[in-house]
């Protein structure tokens, strides 16, 4: 994975959750529940990924990965922002015990990514569908 010190905890939050998730700064009386289910929700997504050989080794370019634009379209595709954008900010909100988005929205444009027919694809929405319900029915949490 990218590594994660070239981000700051504050760009994070701000950087992150801008075009898919709305910040969430308000404790869930569930939130160890739900980063234990967010953990392995980004565990399935990885696994996925691999599997599919939608994996990639090298990273992006540095300015790839500022890429300001929802999702980094003007920079890279849809498996590359799941790579080296979402797993590693996911984590390190994670492994910081920062604040997680809420009201995610991120598998519109992963059903708009995978075509219907496309069986990993499918399983890719699934998991992504399940992160999205996740932090928006419990507001991120922030245990």
């Amino acid at each position: 994975m990218a590594p994660s010190s070239a981000y700051s905890p504050r760009s994070l939050a701000v950087v992150f959750t801008a075009p898919a998730c709305k910040d969430n700064r308000q404790s869930a009386s569930n939130g160890g529940a739900v980063r234990d289910r967010l953990t392995s929700l980004l565990q399935d997504l990885e696994r996925e990924l691999r599997m599919q050989a939608r994996w990639e080794t090298e990273s992006p370019s540095a300015e790839a990965l500022r890429s300001t634009e929802p999702f980094a379209v003007d920079a890279m595709d849809f498996d590359q922002w799941l790579q080296w954008i979402l797993l590693p900010r996911m984590h390190e909100l994670l492994r910081r015990q920062l604040p997680l988005p809420a009201n995610c929205a991120i598998q519109p444009m992963a059903e708009e990514v995978y075509s219907a027919d496309d069986p990993g694809g499918l399983r890719i929405v699934a998991i992504i569908g399940e992160i999205d319900a996740l932090l928006t029915d419990n507001q991120g949490g922030l245990n």
